[in-house]
């Protein structure tokens, strides 16, 4: 999934969905689908600078998405109010001659202190993030989970 971050604190990725990513034969697993929005609505607190943990992540599907369909999730900030970051998001069939909406997502993700991470990560990953952190403001475009 490659996803970059676009105008007014939002985070816009793509996919092809294969067969790989199945469940039931033909469309994708929700659960996948599910573990997308959690990627991309959480690339909205590199934006803001500050780490967080997801703490809610509510999904709508409104129809399957089959196999071979290529995937748009865009994903907004809400707003932010002490340490909770408010988000949303959309994906659509974007492999039609049409948009087709897909699936809607909300989530609540509440910052954290890095000792989060080091209590409960592992010392080459916390030390990865505590660099990509400072270097935050720099990226324009990122990869996540290539």
């Amino acid at each position: 999934m490659r996803s970059i971050a676009g105008e007014d604190l939002t985070v816009i990725a793509r996919f092809v969905v294969t067969q790989a990513h199945q469940g039931a034969p033909g469309p994708i697993h929700g659960g996948l689908l599910a573990a997308a929005f959690d990627e991309v609505l959480g690339a909205l607190n590199w934006l803001v600078g500050a780490p967080a943990v997801t703490a809610r992540l509510e999904t709508d599907f409104r129809r399957p998405v089959p196999v071979g369909s290529e995937v748009e999730i865009v994903a907004r900030l809400e707003g932010i109010s002490g340490r909770k970051v408010y988000g949303s998001a959309t994906a659509h069939i974007v492999s039609t001659s049409e948009r087709l909406l897909a699936v809607e997502a909300a989530a609540l993700f509440v910052q954290v202190p890095i000792e989060h991470f080091t209590t409960h990560g592992t010392p080459e990953y916390v030390a990865r993030a505590k660099y990509d952190a400072g270097r935050s403001a720099l990226l324009q475009q990122f990869d996540l989970n290539p």
